[in-house]
This record gives C-alpha cells, structure tokens and sequence, in this order.
C-alpha cells in the first residue's frame, strides 16, 4: 500500500475516531476527582498574538475564546479555583525566531491574555506563568507550580496549538506524573483548543512550510490520546 493510500485510509479512521469522542459533564469529572479542590484547568497562549493581532494570530485559534472562557465560567461556578495561564513571554533574543517571525514579545499587548479572558470577574485568581518556548514547562515556574499544589489531581487542558504548546503541555502533565507513577488525568476538550491553518498551495506560493490545520489538529490529538490524555470532545 503506498504513502497516498494509506494516508487516506488513516484520514478516514481519524474522522471516525473524532466522531466517536464523548463528551462528559464538568460536574462528572469534578466528582471523579473528589472535589472541585482537586480539579486544575492549565489554558495555554490564549494570548493576543495568537488570537487578535500579530503575524501568528489566527482566525481558527480566535475561534476557542469563547468554548474556554465558557468552561472556566462554569468550572468557577462549581467551585474550581487553580487556572494556570502559560503565555509566550519572547525575549527580543528568542532562539524560536530561528524557527517562527518574532512575535509575543515580551512587554508588548501581543504576550497578554485576551481580553475575553482578563475581563471574566475571577481573572484576579489567575496563575499565570510566561515562557520563551513552546514548552511551558521548560525555563518556566510550572514544575514548582505542580510541586506546591499536590491536591491538583485532575489536570483539564485548553489552548493553542493543538500540535505545538498544547500537545507539549498535556503531555508534560501526563509523562510527568506517569513517570513517578502518580495517576493522574490529565483531560483535553477538543472544543477548547485548535492550531493554525497554513494549505498547502498558499505555502507554497509563500515559500514555507504548509500546516494543514485539520490533519494536524486530528494526528496530534489523536497522538496525546494514544499516550494517556483523555481526549473529549467538550465538557458539558
């Protein structure tokens, strides 16, 4: 079987996996960890220069705004109190613009959290922990962060994108505990996070790499699920 046959066999098993995602209550995953006290929610670069403005910002990642701040609206309602914001923090000198244009510098409206986010009433209780990387754990405060906060037990993950910081971060939570064998969950709503679109014929008119935003978006979830994060489709 070629490349070209098996990929559309593989595309056609990945819309099935995806269709077949459930979609548990916020309330049931509360109570699978014994209290809301127990329950964390780690939102990464929901951040202007990914959402708003900026060469990186993207109409699709724009697009989970609102599925986040819903669930941190509701998650707050039910007692939830740890949200840990890791945002792009570049420095002027960032070795990741090797990589991507500069962008998120540090000090500029591009590295603050969106203003869907800054204006929900419980903003003020906000961890929030910048990075120079598209690791959120590497060079950054949230190993301590962890460390202090042992009752966090379930983690719920949210942001962008899917197939760079987030995929970095939930694995992080989950390879992290594995790896002292803590069991603990680490939970993805595929609603509250999404990555940039770049086709294949606009890349290669500009001359970069194409990013196809549903193929990737589809292999990196289904990539995080295969090592342990449970993937859904929303908290309801």
């Amino acid at each position: 079987m070629t490349l070209r046959e098996q990929s559309a066999e593989f595309a056609d098993y990945l819309e099935g996996w995806m269709a077949g995602l459930e979609s548990p209550t916020l309330t049931s995953i509360i109570g699978e960890a014994g209290g809301a006290e127990h329950v964390g929610i780690f939102c990464v670069d929901v951040i202007n220069g990914f959402c708003h403005e900026g060469v990186l910002s993207s109409s699709r990642v724009r697009g989970i705004i609102a599925p986040i701040t819903g669930l941190m609206t509701r998650a707050y309602l039910a007692g939830v109190r740890n949200f840990v914001l890791t945002q792009d923090t570049h420095d002027p000198n960032a070795a990741e613009f090797e990589n991507y244009p500069p962008h998120c510098l540090r000090g500029t409206r591009e590295s603050e959290s969106v203003p869907e986010l800054k204006n929900l009433p419980f903003a003020g209780e906000f961890t929030v922990i910048p990075k120079n990387s598209i690791s959120s754990a590497m060079g950054t405060t949230l190993d301590e962060w962890l460390a202090a906060n042992p009752q966090i037990t379930h983690r719920i993950v949210v942001g962008d994108c899917t197939d760079l910081c987030t995929y970095q971060l939930a694995m992080h939570l989950k390879l992290s505990a594995n790896a002292v064998n803590k069991h603990h969950p680490v939970i993805l709503p595929a609603d509250c996070v999404d990555t940039y679109d770049i086709p294949i014929n606009a890349a290669k008119t500009a001359g970069i790499a194409a990013h196809p935003a549903d193929i990737l978006h589809a292999v990196f979830l289904h990539n995080m699920a295969n090592n342990g994060v449970r993937i859904v489709r929303s908290l309801t």
